[in-house]
């Protein structure tokens, strides 16, 4: 009786509910929700089976799924889902990151549209409108990473600025506090006049930008000196001039003033050893309130420190410069000293390295501040040596030295932002000078005089904690004790230092030594087809969902999971992800012909003494599949699982088992039977090793094929080495070369893939493929020669095989020779041009190492055509 859901096709044979082709929008919604309905995704802390836990790098509130999350999520979905079929409990937690800078833009963006600004609503009432904008437009990219696929455990999706977070950093705030690891103090600090707020060091990006080298001449006569700056504004805030101690020119001077241009102050010459006296003219301008290496000099000389501009980058100095915005400032300052004639010398354009705020790209300006700072001396070692003791491990090796050259040098970190939207620092300051610092269960001071700290703390310090505030710290909970430390952390390298280095140090500080992570899994950037860069202004950014929509999740996954080599930068392509579709589509309709053709997965696989050779072979293959891929999981190396299953479900699978097979399930008997069983056998077992990477079209077919309940809690394969055939492998190989051959010259010969020609086999025997004769030539299109039979052209395949073929009015040979000859020509001059390139030594030596690489490879491609195009003519007939 046939199943009411169960289609046929007109010759009514089932396809398990398969439609003809295969359709991602009609599968992917239905499937993710009844994952999502079933638990499928849910962690049982109290589970006996062994632990495996992510954590998700939680996306700002106010993402969207871009390519980077894509390729960031597919590998970590890849081994959520590999560890499930695997026997394991698989935690892997979502959540988002409130994103201070970020999110408070959007808002006040919105306010301005609105001719307000936050200060018109007053703090309280601005951050109940953040969180009516979180309520109703926050968190788009988690529905988008729905539709990636992502099998996340919704029931504990974590927020950094929900309650049981808040929680957890009040209590290390204290304790840091407490242990002297936080301070507050007034330092030089990266400030955007933007966002008006303090930044790390790590959040400030460095470009190389234009600028103006402008040499000054401070004082008079012989008791001159000369400096230069690219930031003339700044002068007016001088208090020295540093050179080196050892610098003869300038023994004389030290301990002595010189009259500062433009201001009639007087300031001293220093000598200090962090002047560079080979670099212009070994004398510097010392300007603490301004430089961090300014300030380490005005400390240790007790320079006073002069603030010359506001939050905004304004020059507040009384005089003709005040009110000026420090562009407005610099030409300014510049041409008033050109008129007193202390320009020495002007040098623009003038290449330099320049901060910017990584969010709003804006300037950034080295500001003196009262600031909040972690003391990461102690907090820094202890992250390094977790991964040279081993407890943590940096994959691949060779990132490890990036991540030991930032831990072994880290500045402290400045962790007080002035916005509104955080965690608010919880600090509160008496009228007599008292500083309390409260934690979540302890009474915040009251009374007149009392107040709360007004900045809020940097995002990345609650990101900090996310591998155990998000399990329930500082409570001891199921969720820790069951799952923490976490199994492997996967992230770009490009925060390497934001966010890994971070969760190291506290971590490790919180969690009395345990690491956060036994394996940190660093991948690459997306880029495009070409290695570029993606960016708006080339036009090659690649939207994920746009993809999804068009090729369907599965493709888009494989597209990235194919391209991920571990560190490496990712290249990706529309062409690539139409490629995965159609592998998509390749499956489908081998499963489609394995359903109508009776393969089944009932009952055990025959014996391998009743098998055929072709049923051996394959079989043999899919061992050494599954080792293959075991080895490469266990090394992070995803494009190789891919580039493995792809080319084993491709080529031996669909290409070769299925062509080989069709004789003989088209049959009927136990030979047939047999082969039915071995076929839903590979197939059950592909679908499942493909279904950590596509698990959609997996799912559904896989369904369809055994109608189990789902391939996500079906078990990983293990190889069984008493299927590996080498002999039959052997056999195989012999049988593919020779149709390989045959097909080879029959493409080159312009043969259409349905002429059918005359061939008389010989050699056979010598390889033991003899019985394979019918098959050989139902693959390669070769019928026995007839009576009048004459060999035109013989080709010699390994093994002292011959195959002599009768092409007489099959090819065209004056046509077939000048296309041939054409072609020839073509590659010639392909080859004489590129070996033209490489000989020329200028080239060689100037040219970019990826372009001479490709010269090369257009060398060795035209080389090969004129070897194939040679034996192509010479098989050709005479006559």
């Amino acid at each position: 009786m046939t199943d009411a859901t169960e289609t046929r096709t007109p010759d009514s044979r089932p396809t398990g509910g398969l439609s003809a082709q295969y359709q991602p929008g009609e599968v992917e919604q239905r499937r993710y929700e009844k994952w999502v309905s079933e638990g499928y995704f849910t962690a049982d802390p109290k589970s006996d089976k062994p632990p495996f836990s992510i954590v998700i790098p939680p996306p700002n509130v106010t993402g969207s799924l871009h390519v980077g999350h894509a390729l960031d999520h597919t590998i970590q979905d890849t081994l959520a889902r590999l560890k499930r079929m695997r026997g394991y409990e698989v935690l892997w937690l979502p959540g988002m990151d409130h994103a201070g800078i970020a999110t408070q833009n959007v808002v006040e963006r919105q306010l301005a549209s609105q001719q307000l600004s936050r200060h018109d609503l007053g703090r309280e009432k601005f951050v109940e409108k953040v969180w009516e904008w979180k309520a109703q437009s926050g968190g788009a990219i988690l529905g988008q990473m729905r539709r990636l696929g992502d099998s996340v455990d919704w029931t504990r999706e974590r927020f950094t600025m929900d309650e049981g977070l808040s929680r957890a950093v009040q209590t290390i705030f204290k304790r840091l506090y407490e242990d002297g690891l936080i301070y507050r103090a007034n330092r030089i600090i990266n400030w955007c006049p933007r966002c008006l707020t303090a930044l790390s060091d790590i959040e400030v990006e460095h470009t190389d930008d234009e600028g103006e080298l402008v040499s000054i001449r401070y004082g008079d006569g012989d008791h001159s000196i000369v400096v230069a700056t690219t930031r003339a504004e700044t002068m007016l805030g001088d208090t020295a001039v540093a050179v080196h101690p050892d610098d003869e020119r300038y023994k004389h001077m030290v301990g002595t003033e010189v009259k500062l241009p433009l201001t009639g102050r007087r300031i001293p010459i220093v000598a200090d050893e962090h002047v560079d006296p080979s670099f212009g003219t070994g004398a510097v301008k010392v300007t603490p309130a301004h430089d961090p290496n300014d300030f380490e000099i005005g400390q240790r000389h007790n320079l006073p420190s002069l603030t010359i501009m506001d939050e905004r980058a304004v020059v507040t100095v009384p005089g003709p410069f005040e009110g000026l915005d420090r562009y407005e400032a610099r030409p300014a300052i510049v041409d008033a000293l050109r008129e007193e004639g202390r320009i020495v010398a002007e040098k623009r354009p003038y290449l330099h390295s320049v901060g910017h705020c990584s969010r709003c790209k804006t300037t950034v300006e080295p500001r003196l501040s009262l600031q909040w700072f972690v003391n990461t001396g102690p907090l820094a070692k202890a992250a390094g040596d977790a991964v040279r003791d081993g407890r943590v491990t940096i994959e691949p090796a060779e990132l490890a030295k990036r991540y030991f050259a930032w831990v072994d040098n880290m500045h402290d970190w400045c962790i007080s932002r002035q916005l509104w939207w955080g965690h608010r620092i919880p600090v509160w300051y008496g009228p007599a000078g008292e500083v309390v610092c409260v934690g979540p269960d302890d009474e915040a001071p009251t009374g007149e005089g009392w107040k709360q700290d007004e900045d809020v703390l940097d995002t990345w310090f609650s990101s900090a904690l996310w591998p155990f505030s998000t399990m329930g710290w500082p409570e001891q909970t199921a969720e820790l004790e069951k799952f923490y430390p976490t199994s492997v952390l996967v992230t770009g390298y490009d925060i390497l230092f934001f966010w890994v280095a971070r969760m190291m140090m506290f971590g490790l500080y919180a969690m009395d030594g345990q690491q956060p992570f036994d394996v940190v899994n660093l991948h690459g950037m997306v880029r495009d087809g070409h290695g570029k860069k993606m960016s708006k202004s080339f036009g090659n950014v690649v939207d994920p969902l746009d993809w999804i929509e068009r090729y369907g999740a599965d493709a888009t996954r494989f597209t990235l999971a194919r391209g991920a080599n571990p560190g490496s930068d990712v290249p990706i392509s529309e062409e690539w992800c139409q490629g995965s579709r159609n592998f998509c589509n390749k499956l489908w309709n081998a499963t489609r012909f394995a359903l109508m053709n009776g393969a089944t997965v009932q009952g055990p696989l025959p014996e391998p003494a009743e098998l055929s050779a072709i049923d051996k072979w394959i079989l043999s293959r899919l061992q050494h599949v599954i080792g293959e891929v075991d080895q490469y999981f266990e090394t992070y190396e995803y494009a190789k699982v891919c580039d493995t299953l792809y080319h084993f479900a491709w080529d031996d699978v669909c290409d070769w088992y299925v062509e080989l097979s069709k004789p003989v399930l088209g049959a009927a008997g136990p030979e047939a039977d047999r082969s039915r069983r071995v076929l839903g056998h590979v197939l059950d077992q592909l679908l499942r090793l493909l279904h950590p990477v596509i698990p959609f079209v997996t799912e559904e077919l896989w369904i369809a094929l055994t109608g189990g309940e789902t391939v996500m809690r079906a078990s990983w394969p293990v190889a069984d080495p008493a299927l590996v055939d080498d002999a039959a492998e052997e056999e195989l190989a012999a049988l593919q070369k020779v149709v390989t051959e045959v097909r080879r010259f029959r493409s080159d010969q312009g043969l259409k893939p349905s002429q059918r020609v005359s061939a008389a086999l010989t050699g056979l025997g010598n390889v033991g493929i003899d019985t394979h004769e019918p098959l050989i030539r139902s693959l390669a299109r070769l019928d026995p020669p007839a009576a009048d039979f004459t060999a035109t052209a013989t080709l010699a395949v390994s093994g002292a095989i011959t195959v002599d073929l009768d092409t007489r009015g099959a090819i065209d040979v004056a046509a077939e020779r000048a296309r041939l000859e054409k072609d020839r020509a073509a590659a010639e001059k392909e080859a004489a041009q590129c070996r033209a390139k490489l000989g020329n030594e200028s080239f060689v030596s100037k040219a970019p190492e990826q372009v001479v690489a490709k010269i090369k490879d257009r060398l060795a491609t035209a080389e090969a055509d004129l070897t194939r195009i040679a034996a192509a003519l010479q098989a050709l007939p005479t006559s």
